[in-house]
C-alpha cells in the first residue's frame, strides 16, 4: 500500500507533463459550451429560462400541431418491436447490441409500454372513454407534457456528453466531494446533477443522473438518492407555480423556504430506509469508477484539472460522441416516453375520476390542524395528490382564501419531488435503482420532513 501511495505524485507529474495546450483546450472549450447551455439562466419572453430549454420550447412550439401524433407513433412502434423481440426474436433487433437492449425487456415494461401506446392511440383520435382521454389526464400528458418531453430529450440527450465526457465533473468531484460525501453521503460530481435540475430542468438531472450510474460513477444507493433526491423543480417551474397561486410578491421568501425545506430533505432522506438500504453495488457488471480521491500534497483544484483533462483527451472522437448522443434521444424517446404516458396517465385519472387521494390525504386534516394552518379540511388532500402531478396541488389549492395555506401547499409541492406524470415516470423508466413502492414511500418521507419546516416558516411570513 505505501508503494502505490508514493506512486501518485509521479503519476500526476507524468500525467501533468503529456497534457499539451490542446488536451487543455478539449477540456475547457465543451465544458464552458455545456455550462453555458444547462446552467446560465437568462430572460427570454419575460421568462427565467436556460439556451437548452429555449431550444427545447423553440422545437416545441415549431411542431407543436404534429408532435402529439409524432410520438403517438413512436409509442405504437415502441410497442410492436419489443413484442416482436419478446415473441419472435428477429435476428435484426437480437444481432444488434442497441436494439436488443431498447426491445428486449420484460414482461412489465412490456405490459407499460402496450399501455403507453393504447392510452396516445385513444387520446390523439379522441376516441374511447373520457377518463382517459380528457384534458386533464391522457390530454394533459400527450398534448401538454410529451411534447416538452420530446423537445428536452432531443437536446439533452444531443448535448449532455458536454457536461459528462469532457472533464467537467472530474472537476467538480475532486472540489466537492468533501462537502458532499460528509453532508449528502455523495461523491462531489454529483452536485453537478443538482445544479443542472435546479437551474434548469429536473428531467436534466435524471438524465444525467441515470447515464453517470450506467457508466459506473455512481453506486446503487447513490444513483437512488440522487435520483430521488438532486432532480429539484427548476427555478422556471416554481415560479409558475407561485404565479398560479397568485403569490408572486413572495419570490424571496417562498424561495428561501423551498432551499431550507429542500436541504433538509437531502440530509435526512438518504440516511432513512428505502434509500439507506440500497447497497453500494454498480450497474451490472460495469466497472465501478469510484470517488474522485485527491491524494496528499496536491491541492483538490490541481488534482481536478489533471483528471478533467485527462478524461477530455480520452473523449476526443467528437463523431463518436455524435453518435452516442443520437442513441441516448433514441433510447429516451423510445424507452421512457411510453412509460411516462401510462404510469402518468394511470396516475391522473386516479386523481380525476376516484376518491383515493381525498381518503390518503384525511390523516393530514388533524396534522395540518395541530399546526393551525387555516382551511386544514381543504389543503389536506393537496398533501397527497401532489405524488399524481405536481401541479394538481396548486390546481386544488389556488381557489382557498387564505395566502397562508396557499403559501405552505406551493412550497410543499415543489419539495415533495416525486410526481408521476414525469418525474416518478422517468425514474421507472429509467436504469435508475428505484422501485414504484420506493416512490411511494419517499414522498411521503419528503412530505412529512418538508412540512412541519415549511409551516414554521409560514407562521414567521405571516
Amino acid at each position: 500500500m505505501e508503494s502505490s501511495k508514493k506512486q501518485i505524485p509521479i503519476q500526476t507529474e507524468k500525467e501533468q507533463q503529456e497534457h499539451s495546450f490542446r488536451d487543455y483546450l478539449t477540456f475547457i472549450i465543451p465544458s464552458l459550451i455545456g455550462i453555458f447551455l444547462f446552467m446560465i439562466p437568462f430572460s427570454y419572453n419575460e421568462e427565467i429560462t436556460i439556451p437548452v430549454a429555449m431550444l427545447a420550447g423553440f422545437v416545441e412550439s415549431s411542431l407543436a400541431n404534429y408532435l402529439p401524433m409524432m410520438m403517438t407513433v413512436i409509442m405504437i412502434l415502441t410497442a410492436l418491436f419489443s413484442l416482436l423481440a419478446i415473441l419472435i426474436k428477429p435476428a435484426f433487433i437480437m444481432k444488434r447490441s442497441f436494439m436488443k437492449t431498447l426491445f428486449n425487456v420484460n414482461t412489465f415494461w412490456l405490459i407499460t409500454r402496450i399501455v403507453g401506446a393504447l392510452f396516445a392511440l385513444l387520446t390523439v383520435f379522441n376516441i374511447g372513454p373520457k377518463w382517459i382521454t380528457s384534458e386533464y389526464t391522457g390530454g394533459l400528458l400527450l398534448f401538454d407534457l410529451i411534447p416538452v418531453l420530446f423537445s428536452v430529450f432531443l437536446f439533452a440527450g444531443l448535448f449532455l456528453p458536454l457536461l459528462l465526457n469532457f472533464g467537467l465533473l472530474e472537476l467538480f468531484g475532486a472540489l466537492l466531494t468533501k462537502i458532499m460525501r460528509p453532508i449528502f453521503t455523495l461523491p462531489g460530481r454529483s452536485s453537478i446533477d443538482c445544479l443542472a435540475s435546479w437551474l434548469g430542468d429536473g428531467t436534466v438531472g435524471i438524465l444525467l443522473t441515470n447515464k453517470q450510474y450506467e457508466d459506473g460513477f455512481y453506486s446503487k444507493r447513490e444513483a437512488a438518492v440522487i435520483g430521488t433526491t438532486f432532480s429539484v423543480v427548476s427555478i422556471t417551474f416554481t415560479i409558475v407555480i407561485l404565479s398560479y397561486m397568485e403569490l408572486q410578491h413572495l419570490f424571496f421568501q417562498y424561495y428561501l423556504t423551498i432551499v431550507i425545506a429542500g436541504l433538509a430533505a437531502a440530509i435526512i432522506c438518504p440516511r432513512i430506509p428505502p434509500l439507506s438500504t440500497k447497497p453500494d453495488t454498480f450497474f451490472e457488471k460495469v466497472e465501478a469508477k469510484g470517488d474522485n480521491v485527491v491524494p496528499k500534497g496536491v491541492s483538490p483544484f490541481k488534482w481536478g484539472i489533471l483528471k478533467a483533462t485527462a478524461e477530455a483527451k480520452r473523449n476526443n472522437d467528437f463523431p463518436a460522441l455524435l453518435k452516442s448522443g443520437a442513441k441516448n434521444v433514441l433510447d429516451l424517446w423510445l424507452g421512457v416516453i411510453p412509460v411516462v404516458m401510462a404510469i402518468g396517465t394511470t396516475a391522473l385519472i386516479i386523481a380525476e375520476y376516484t376518491p383515493l387521494f381525498k381518503l390518503l390525504g384525511a390523516p393530514f386534516i388533524p396534522l395540518l390542524s395541530i399546526m393551525q394552518v387555516p382551511y386544514a379540511a381543504e389543503a389536506a388532500q393537496t398533501m397527497v395528490v401532489g405524488f399524481a402531478d405536481m401541479f394538481l396541488p396548486a390546481v386544488i389549492g389556488s381557489g382557498i382564501e387564505s395566502e397562508f395555506t396557499r403559501f405552505v401547499i406551493a412550497c410543499v409541492s415543489v419539495t415533495q419531488l416525486i410526481y408521476m406524470s414525469e418525474v416518478g415516470g422517468l425514474l421507472l423508466g429509467s436504469k435508475l435503482p428505484v422501485s414504484f413502492k420506493d416512490l411511494i414511500i419517499i414522498f411521503i418521507e419528503r412530505t412529512l420532513i418538508t412540512l412541519p419546516i415549511i409551516v414554521l416558516i409560514a407562521h414567521l411570513i405571516f
